[in-house]
């Protein structure tokens, strides 16, 4: 990451050289209320916007960047805006696969991604492992092992998650996967960040324990 990138303005505070993001909401009012300030602002800088919706989401998310003075056409036209089901960037042949993601969004990361956009502003709705308890274990580890990824690059990454759908031990683990935290509407530093070297030892150790299946170590 350089650390003369400028500061990006998120809900009430800004985004300094840590930016990978856990975002807690109660609904989709509250979610748009927050985000689009922080979208529209990176539009605007020539930002690339890279969101990662719900399956059936993708017109209700057109017509709230629209309500927002956004033109989705325009953007998506010329390349700055992208928008992908989280189902199909996820869950490619329908399982998902943690080195894979980390290649991918590595190739999204600014630098590396096509079209000369001095940086990306990802926003991924993480609805997607509700219901699937090996799943959501995966998705903890690698919301762990990304930050490596966004530790070298200046993009910004905000991944939602509704309160109502998740577990407080879940929630608690996917705070300390994030160094940065949304809740309230409000940004804040994350008390609860766990270093990815000692989370995942700790996390690794208790998906094995008795009656787990072996983790991979990677």
């Amino acid at each position: 990451m350089t650390r003369t990138a400028p500061p990006i303005s998120l809900a009430g505070s800004e985004l300094g050289a840590v930016r990978h993001v856990c975002a807690f909401f109660s609904n989709d009012d509250e979610e748009y209320r927050v985000l689009l300030p922080f979208i529209k602002e990176g539009l605007e800088r020539g930002d690339k916007a890279i969101h990662v919706v719900n399956p059936q989401q993708r017109d209700e998310h057109l017509r709230w960047l629209a309500s927002a003075g956004i033109d989705s056409a325009v953007a998506q036209q010329a390349g700055q805006l992208e928008i992908m089901i989280n189902t199909e960037a996820y869950l490619r042949d329908g399982n998902f696969d943690q080195d894979r993601m980390l290649a991918t969004f590595e190739q999204l990361a600014s630098g590396n991604a096509p079209g000369g956009f001095p940086l990306s502003r990802i926003v991924c709705r993480m609805d997607w492992v509700v219901g699937d308890k090996s799943r959501l274990e995966n998705v903890i580890e690698f919301e762990s092992r990304v930050n490596d990824v966004w530790s070298r690059h200046d993009d910004a990454v905000i991944c939602t998650y509704h309160l109502s759908q998740f577990k407080g031990d879940a929630i608690i683990d996917i705070l300390r996967t994030h160094p940065r935290v949304i809740i309230g509407g409000i940004l804040q530093q994350n008390p609860f960040f766990t270093p990815p070297q000692e989370f995942l030892k700790e996390y690794r150790a208790r998906r094995s324990g008795p009656g787990s299946l072996p983790i991979r170590e990677s």
